[in-house]
């Protein structure tokens, strides 16, 4: 038996570093220089920095490119070459993710974990082809998730007591879970509900059941999707939110549209009394909502706050979501290679 996969040279790819990341240290960087020719390893410490480096890597024409981080990170780098590719006669290259940051969405999606060994499969020719991603506009950023609500209030408060009170917070759960208990839960307990208006404004949307299927009449564009009160309000088109919580147990399912998921009125015990069962994508309660949708336009009676990819970015009344025309291909280390006889 044989494989339909090739060995790739290193001269083809190439490796995109966030040098503030916490994980992209000496030893890391040393691994993977040695994979691969050292003008090919790139590290960037700001936008202008990124800037440059997106445009040498679309001149230099790689077919691969592996961004290094979390969440931000790799849709930053996915929307420098989008831009560069989409005003340019260049081609998009596909997209390997190495797991060095904190949220790692999309590293749980196609299976990253160890970077220096998943590259060195991508070497060896042990990960199948690129599949395909769609991804959610928002505020003129393409990303595969994004909302407001109690999700990125916590993003904010774990800011906060980092960079405000020079708290010296852990990576991970332990630094967001301090985030909730300190400011996120008992402000959810005593906030105002926030009453807010989603309005379909692309094609036809439907409910979903408990299950992800279609349910009742398609809701028509212009009509509302929801009414009410919300404490959160948030689209993707990939299962997870980093961490491995499944927060969109249904994104991905079918092309060309977003999981769409309306947390109502959602008692706070009751959320602490399912976390694993949260995690896992199989939490249900009547407050919360589940829809399929190409484009949406939410508003809120009060400001809330907004994470686009992961990150927090402050504040909004109002945002509008979409499918963004064009997705990435990236490579899926999880997935079986196929075989064809010898």
């Amino acid at each position: 038996m044989a494989t339909d996969l090739e060995q790739h040279a290193p001269e083809q790819i190439a490796v995109l570093l966030n040098a503030n990341a916490k994980q992209v240290n000496t030893r890391i960087r040393a691994d993977l220089s040695g994979l691969l020719p050292p003008e090919n390893l790139f590290l960037s410490r700001n936008h202008a920095e990124a800037d440059r480096i997106a445009d040498t890597v679309v001149n230099r024409g790689f077919g691969t490119v592996f961004t290094g981080g979390g969440d931000g990170t790799f849709m930053t780098w996915v929307n420098h070459f989008l831009d560069r590719t989409e005003t340019r006669a260049a081609a998009m290259p596909r997209f390997g993710v190495l797991a060095l940051g904190t949220g790692n969405a999309v590293a749980e999606l196609v299976g990253a974990g160890r970077p220096v060994e998943d590259l060195r499969r991508y070497l060896r020719g042990e990960v199948p082809p690129a599949r395909r991603i769609d991804l959610v506009t928002c505020e003129g950023r393409r990303t595969p998730f994004a909302g407001v609500g109690i999700d990125a209030a916590v993003l904010a408060d774990y800011n906060w007591l980092r960079q405000k009170l020079g708290v010296k917070l852990g990576a991970g759960l332990k630094g967001y879970g301090l985030a909730i208990a300190l400011r996120s839960a008992p402000r959810q307990v005593f906030r105002r509900p926030t009453y807010c208006e989603i309005v379909n404004t692309g094609g036809l949307a439907w409910r979903l059941d408990a299950g992800g299927e279609r349910v009742g009449r398609p809701v028509e564009p212009g009509e509302l999707l929801y009414a009410g009160p919300c404490m959160l309000a948030a689209g993707s088109t990939v299962p997870y939110y980093g961490f491995g919580l499944r927060a969109f147990p249904f994104a991905g399912r079918r092309p060309g549209v977003m999981q769409v998921r309306v947390a109502t009125r959602i008692p706070v015990t009751a959320l602490i009394a399912n976390v694993p069962r949260i995690f896992a994508g199989a939490f249900t309660h009547p407050g919360l909502l589940d829809f399929e949708a190409e484009r949406v336009s939410m508003s809120f009676d009060q400001e809330m706050p907004i994470q686009v990819g992961g990150d927090a970015e402050g504040l909004r009344s109002e945002i509008s979501l979409g499918m963004a025309p064009r997705g990435v291909e990236l490579l899926d280390y999880a997935a079986a290679p196929r075989r064809l006889a010898a």
